[in-house]
């Protein structure tokens, strides 16, 4: 109830105070850019493998990979302000709608594309855990290096760990800092944002 509660006020604060003047922005600039919706829906997996669409300020080029094939570093699907975007984390802020509709929260693990998700299931132990709960825009695994492109097993084990630990060690204290360190990374820029 505490959870749900802080996720309808941060949320409308956000949709209120910083969409409301920076959503026409963004969507003039993606118009502008290139031709496509200016959101990037996609379906991902939330509580209990549940499906949802998750939104995105849509940051790349209109491609038939987009539901299949993560982005790599210097993906050549990424528009110019797209890469300003994902560098920025600008472009997760529509999922705010997702967190005040219910499919998501501020923090929690981060939902994968439904094919990452049946892959890691199968692959990783403990990956199930994920789906106890909300998935977030940002969480303890993006805030201690392990966001964007999964290059390794490496990645997803220690991203895992991560969210396990998040799930078993809640607390509204440790999502303001979480929401803190993800404001503080796209400040000063992360090296996996891209």
């Amino acid at each position: 109830l505490i959870k749900r509660t802080f996720d309808i006020i941060f949320s409308i604060f956000v949709i209120v105070f910083v969409m409301s003047w920076l959503f026409p922005i963004i969507a003039i600039l993606i118009k502008l850019e290139s031709k496509g919706p200016v959101l990037f829906k996609q379906k991902r997996n939330g509580i209990y493998f549940e499906e949802f669409y998750c939104y995105k300020f849509r940051s790349m080029i209109v491609n038939v990979e987009a539901d299949t094939h993560q982005v790599i570093k210097n993906d050549k699907r990424i528009t110019k302000l797209g890469a300003f975007l994902r560098k920025s984390s600008i472009d997760e802020m529509p999922q705010f709608f997702n967190v005040l509709i219910g499919n998501m929260s501020v923090c929690g693990p981060r939902p994968h594309m439904v094919n990452l998700t049946n892959k890691y299931v199968e692959e990783v132990e403990r990956f199930k855990l994920r789906h106890f709960i909300k998935p977030g825009i940002t969480g303890t695994a993006q805030t201690h290096g392990y966001r964007g492109e999964i290059e390794s097993q490496r990645d997803i084990i220690n991203r895992v760990k991560y969210d396990v630990f998040y799930i078993e060690s809640w607390s509204l204290l440790l999502d303001l800092k979480i929401i803190y360190l993800t404001v503080k990374n796209a400040v000063m820029g992360d090296n996996k944002a891209y």
